[in-house]
This record gives structure tokens, C-alpha cells and sequence, in this order.
């Protein structure tokens, strides 16, 4: 994802960053200093949905406005893992899933 919030508030006249701080501060988002350098500079990575909701609100623009979806820098999957050759498969040996690393529930 590219976070596109310059060139949205730059499309509202907005050129500075201490001037969308001030108007998110008169919409009820109060953003530190710091937090608000770091929105304005980089790309975040977390944004709360509040904080997002109020932003889009501040610079009349949508979600998708600001996170640009950047598809081929999506790698891709890996494939499946080989199951075992044994050829039999209980409910207490599971197959590994690719993704998430999550631990298999208590039997």
C-alpha cells in the first residue's frame, strides 16, 4: 500500500502539516507532533480506523484516497507443503497452513 495523504491535502491547499494538524484538532482528532510527522512524512503502519474516519472527513476524500493499493508488490504465495506420504492422516496431525503462524488447538 502507498499512503497517499500528501497529495490529498495538497488537493485541498493544504501545504503544511501543522495546518492539517489544526484542522484535525478542530474536528475532534488531536494528533501529537510527532505522530502527525510521522502521517505526513512516511507511511504509517497502523492507522486506527477513528483516526482514518476523521482524516478522510478533514480532506473530503475516501479510504481508498489515501491507501493506494500497489498489487505487484504482492508476492506471491508460497505453495502447499507436501502432506505427509504415510497416507494416513488423524485429527491429531494437521496439515501446516502457509500465512499466519498459528498453533493447532489443545485436543
Amino acid at each position: 500500500m502507498q499512503w497517499n495523504l500528501r497529495m490529498k491535502a495538497a488537493e485541498a491547499g493544504i501545504w503544511k502539516s501543522t495546518e492539517l494538524r489544526r484542522q484535525l484538532a478542530d474536528a475532534g482528532l488531536v494528533i501529537s507532533a510527532g505522530k502527525m510527522s510521522a502521517l505526513w512524512t512516511g507511511t504509517p503502519t497502523s492507522i486506527r480506523l477513528d483516526d482514518l474516519d476523521v482524516i478522510c472527513a478533514v480532506l473530503e476524500c475516501a479510504p481508498s484516497d489515501l491507501l493506494l493499493s500497489e498489487p505487484d508488490k504482492v508476492t506471491a504465495a508460497a505453495k502447499p507443503a507436501k502432506e505427509a506420504t504415510s497416507g494416513t492422516v488423524g485429527p491429531s496431525r494437521a496439515a501446516p497452513r502457509l500465512g499466519r503462524q498459528r498453533s493447532t488447538p489443545p485436543m
